[in-house]
């Protein structure tokens, strides 16, 4: 399914969302941003990193704005890019994108729609979205399904990088189950909210289902 910005919401309303990357590529922020991707590039020389977590300790610390930021920088380099929202209990980047959530991940987990039908293309490089869907009655079995372990072998044959905007580590055990079957994970981290030992906390839950931890977004940093 194509999303037509020009037709439904415009640019200009996204840039309240603060798409810097694609709004402002000539910022501070923006470069940052391809740092980031650069860094998770080389990060690995023998195997690329395909798919990519994105998490937190905690809610507000700016993760999903950093997804969608690494998103459309991975995609600006002409990669094919998949962004989805797999926080299935509070899902969010549907309304960054100005989308309707009527069918999501959990359609297509479900068998209800095709990753086709539910995947929205944007105007920005190769970058397309996937919103989380209908929230579900029992999020961590579906996230822990073999319905998704196929889903995720799918998705990796047909996008170059896909990227998981995920629930915080410590409120759900949903990313630790996804972390352990995606490549590496990204911790965001807010210098003015985060908890030193939250973030510890989360560093060790993650290390424990063997998820590869690629390194820290600090957000906010003076």
């Amino acid at each position: 399914m194509v999303l037509n910005l020009n037709k439904k919401k415009s640019i200009k309303e996204m840039t309240k969302r603060h798409f810097v990357s694609y709004t402002n590529p000539s910022s501070q922020i923006a470069e940052q941003f391809r740092t980031i991707r650069t860094n998770i590039q080389f990060s690995s020389i023998d195997q690329k990193h395909k798919t990519l977590i994105i998490t937190s300790p905690s809610s507000g610390e700016g993760k999903t704005t950093s997804a969608i930021n690494l998103a459309i920088s991975i995609s600006q380099q002409g990669e094919r890019v998949l962004l989805i929202d797999a926080n299935l209990r509070r899902p969010t980047l549907h309304t960054s994108f100005n989308l309707k959530d009527s069918h999501g991940l959990t359609d297509v987990l479900m068998g209800r729609v095709s990753l086709e039908e539910a995947t929205f293309q944007t105007q920005i490089g190769r970058l397309e979205v996937l919103t989380s869907g209908i929230i579900p009655p029992n999020p961590t079995e579906l996230i822990g399904s073999k319905a998704m372990s196929f889903f995720i072998k799918d998705i990796k044959e047909e996008f170059d990088v896909i990227i998981f905007d995920c629930p915080p580590v410590l409120e759900t055990t949903d990313t630790k189950l996804l972390a352990g079957q995606c490549d590496g994970v990204v911790l965001v981290l807010n210098s003015g909210k985060s908890d030193r030992e939250k973030a510890a906390e989360a560093n060790r839950l993650l290390h424990l289902v063997r998820a590869k931890v690629l390194g820290v977004i600090l957000n906010e940093r003076e």
